[in-house]
């Protein structure tokens, strides 16, 4: 604890100079702002990585910019900003190693009265899941999100071209990105199951996931047209490239993992619905290496179906719920083509998502509850939180990750030994 207490130590003075800095003296540099931020999660069950009593003890450093050019004129149709953020980093996890995560570094320019565009590095999404994804296809980091980082890095930057189009019969948004796998768990910081060991592993794990090389061949394009119908948002989405996670063999021998080529088609509706706001959406998973279903070292092709409801009840309360159902398509031919010690994943799985958010105090206090279960897989996970907004600068935000589940193979039930609780203290300026 001696090396947490002096972090948190080095934390406050920094914050202290930060507010000095961020006086009335330094006003001529408003474009600039960011956080520093100092996390610590607290391990609150064994598992089998880095025997420390913690899985997130870092400092951050956010600083963000935009430079906008055409001098007075830069607020026009044919304006144009070079938009930057980056993250300064010191992981007190794996002793204290530094780095610098670039998210976002990009040029967004208005060509054309009809056009918008955005080229570089830049945090992409669409859908209307709530931590549920059919059609978005972009990058997360699922390490982030179980660790107990802010949400805004569950979000990973892709390097990616986006054009979006203003026809008069609706809006259409063309993506263009190099691949970026997610970033998934791989026995440091979190334990998971892991197929070649047969059960959960930690540091001992040992996989090779395979990406695909970086040429204009292995490009992604996703495409959106969506328009209004009446009060309703409607749209569809059609996605080419690669499965961000590595859900297929590519050697078994030499324990190597691959990102499967996919498509993905689908649609969604979103608008007022019985006093609060109502979402579907449909996506359709087809995996072109194995049309058939009958390779048993490539996933399947799948449908996604999800909805969800959302209530504003006043008093600063919301809550909401979805329900998300998957289904393994061509199953037959998958059982039929499996060796006798292979596991076997069932065709369907069903999953229900339960939210609740109070703010109190005139808002600076928020107390929030996502809870995921799955009836079909018997597993679940818990996200509690709490912040405070002390002022304007300073924000303390509690909270926890607690996954279950009987099965160690299901997608919660092998995360059930990363139980952890964490503080997170910001300074923004």
């Amino acid at each position: 604890m001696g090396q947490i207490t002096a972090q948190i130590r080095i934390f406050v003075l920094t914050g202290m100079v930060l507010t000095v800095l961020g006086g009335p003296g330094y006003a001529s540099m408003p474009d600039i702002g960011g956080f520093f931020e100092f996390d610590f999660g607290a391990k609150v069950s064994d598992d089998n990585t880095k025997k420390d009593s913690y899985n997130l003890l870092e400092q951050r450093l956010q600083l963000k910019s935009s430079y906008y050019f055409e001098g007075e004129n830069y607020l026009s149709d044919k304006g144009a900003s070079l938009n930057f953020k980056g993250d300064f980093t010191v992981d007190e996890y794996f002793d204290g190693k530094t780095g610098f995560d670039l998210r976002e570094m990009n040029l967004s320019l208005t060509p054309f009265d009809f056009m918008d565009m955005k080229a570089g590095r830049q945090i992409l999404t669409w859908g209307t899941g709530d931590y549920l994804f059919i059609n978005d296809m972009f990058p997360k980091d699922y390490r982030s999100f179980f660790i107990g980082r802010d949400d805004e890095y569950l979000k990973k930057p892709s390097d990616a071209l986006k054009m979006s189009f203003y026809p008069s019969l609706g809006n259409v948004d063309l993506v263009i990105a190099a691949f970026e796998p997610n970033t998934t768990v791989k026995g440091d910081r979190l334990s998971f199951y892991d197929s070649f060991q047969g059960g959960i592993a930690g540091i001992n794990s040992d996989r090779d996931l395979y990406e695909p090389a970086p040429r204009l061949s292995n490009n992604e394009y996703a495409l959106r047209y969506y328009r209004g119908l009446g009060s309703n948002e409607l749209a569809v989405y059609y996605f080419n490239g690669f499965d961000k996670n590595p859900t297929s063999y590519r050697n078994e021998a030499a324990r190597r993992l691959f990102y499967r080529r996919l498509d993905v088609y689908g649609f969604s509706l979103r608008g007022p619905f019985a006093d609060g706001i109502g979402n579907v959406e449909f996506g359709y998973y087809n995996s072109r290496q194995d049309s058939d279903g009958d390779n048993r070292l490539i996933e399947n092709s799948m449908i996604k179906v999800m909805g969800g409801y959302t209530k504003d009840f006043g008093n600063d309360l919301k809550a909401g719920t979805q329900y998300l159902y998957e289904q393994r398509l061509d199953y037959d031919n998958y059982l039929s083509s499996l060796l006798p010690a292979d596991l076997i994943f069932d065709e369907s799985r069903h999953l229900l998502t339960q939210s609740v958010v109070k703010l109190f105090a005139n808002q600076t206090v928020r107390v929030s509850l996502f809870n995921f279960y799955s009836p079909s897989d018997d597993d679940g996970y818990v996200r509690p939180a709490v912040s405070y907004d002390l002022n304007d600068q300073w924000k303390i935000t509690l909270g926890g990750n607690f996954p279950w589940g009987e099965d160690d193979q299901t997608e919660f039930g092998q995360m059930k030994k990363n139980k952890n609780v964490y503080i997170r203290i910001r300074y923004s300026f």
